[in-house]
């Protein structure tokens, strides 16, 4: 299943963004989902992740502590919720489906099969 990240724009640092991601030919039911972010010449990396049931998450050290990422059921979508940002979160995000049935660990750049659209989040100091 292919997600679709949405809710980019430009802010200002210590702005709160809240993302959102839907499924495009299937459904969320018993995946993992990974928010990924790729900034200008530098490689994709994993923000944030949330296991199969939202039971367990990680965050990259970066975003810890100001990025929340949930999920009310293994069935729903996914919303990070992005506050105090920094003009080094500035980037195109992604969302993308890991493994199913598994834990937030389990997600990685490498899991995705297929990318959907970013959007653009610009931070501006």
């Amino acid at each position: 299943v292919q997600l679709q990240a949405s809710g980019g724009g430009l802010v200002q640092a210590g702005d709160s963004l809240r993302l959102s991601c839907v499924a495009s030919g299937g459904t969320f039911s018993g995946y993992t989902v990974g928010w990924f972010r790729q900034a200008p010449g530098k490689e994709r990396e994993v923000v944030a992740a949330i296991g199969w049931s939202g039971g367990t998450t990680n965050y990259a050290d970066s975003v810890k502590g100001r990025f929340t990422i949930s999920r009310d059921n293994a069935n729903t979508p996914v919303y990070p919720q992005m506050n105090t940002l920094k003009p080094e979160d500035t980037a195109v995000y992604y969302c993308g489906t890991g493994p199913r049935w598994e834990r937030s660990s389990a997600v990685a750049v490498g899991t995705v099969s297929s990318w959907g659209p970013g959007t653009l989040v610009t931070v501006s100091s």
